[in-house]
């Protein structure tokens, strides 16, 4: 598995098995609508971790759709915008779809284009979904300026602004933004070229710090190398400290799958984290 199947033009869908993915997620086929399109979001992300464990081994495998299944169904290690997207949207065009790929800058216009989006054309109204920011919509939001999405003690919004004359879109978690995303066409070069800047640029966040998130049930569950974050309606934000033998644990039951010496592996790399060693 390498990334030569994303260096032409096509997003090479046929690499994905969608009714493995589908089963993974636990949703049935059903005629394309908004309430599909949300029942498939909010399994995605219920299902999934964002997580960032194999850049930091330095052993990612890339991001063409072979891979990108492989690690995401089949391994269950977790992964990041340009695999969790890739997928996300194969799968909504495999069950009828109209999907467009988007990318973005994350918290500001003047940052790289390393957020990948997914938008979906429904009845003449467009939706933006976000199945790979890890603390984002757990279903679609309207692209509309001043459209909203209430999820029980967080209100996200998008509004419509402006970037030297080109129209972009914010995507705001109450009332600060997560990421501004374009409507440019996307190529599959443009994912190689993120994904690239994300898991191998020297100042990239995620060769620096252990991020693993995931929604589940009643909450939402962010573990770094030093601390768990709990997130739940109704209730104060828990910040957790942990060993860096809790990380390791935490990690595993968020379901970031590894085996003993990966376990092992990542309690190094947490050591070198909290110690500031990692370059």
């Amino acid at each position: 598995m390498t990334d030569r199947p994303l260096a032409g033009a096509s997003w090479r869908t046929d690499l994905f098995d969608v009714p493995a993915y589908l089963d993974a997620v636990g949703v049935q086929p059903a005629e394309p609508g908004l309430e599909l399109l949300e029942a498939v979001h909010r399994a995605h992300v219920h299902t999934f971790c964002f997580a960032n464990v194999d850049v930091l081994f330095g052993a990612h495998p890339g991001v063409a759709p072979d891979a990108v299944q492989d690690q995401l169904v089949r391994r269950r290690r977790g992964g990041y915008c340009f695999e969790h997207s890739q997928l996300f949207a194969a799968a909504l065009e495999w069950l009828g779809f109209a999907v467009r790929r988007s990318m973005g800058r994350v918290h500001a216009m003047t940052g790289t284009r390393t957020h990948m989006t997914v938008m979906v054309d429904l009845d003449g109204s467009r939706w933006l979904c976000d199945p790979g920011f890890g603390f984002s919509v757990t279903g679609p939001i309207l692209l509309q300026d001043g459209a909203t999405r209430d999820e029980g003690d967080r209100e996200f919004r998008i509004r419509r602004v402006d970037d030297d004359g080109s129209a972009m879109w914010a995507l705001e978690r109450g009332g600060q933004v997560q990421h501004y995303i374009d409507e440019l066409t996307v190529h599959p070069a443009d994912v190689r070229t993120g994904h690239f800047v994300t898991s191998r640029e020297p100042g990239s966040t995620f060769r620096h710090r252990l991020t693993v998130m995931r929604h589940l049930p009643d909450a939402h569950v962010t573990i770094t190398e030093t601390a768990r974050t709990v997130r739940r309606p109704g209730e104060e934000t828990a910040h957790t400290q942990l060993s860096v033998a809790e990380v390791v644990t935490a990690v595993s039951d968020l379901g970031v799958d590894l085996d003993a010496g990966e376990r092992a592996r990542l309690r190094d790399i947490v050591e070198q984290l909290r110690a500031g060693r990692v370059e």
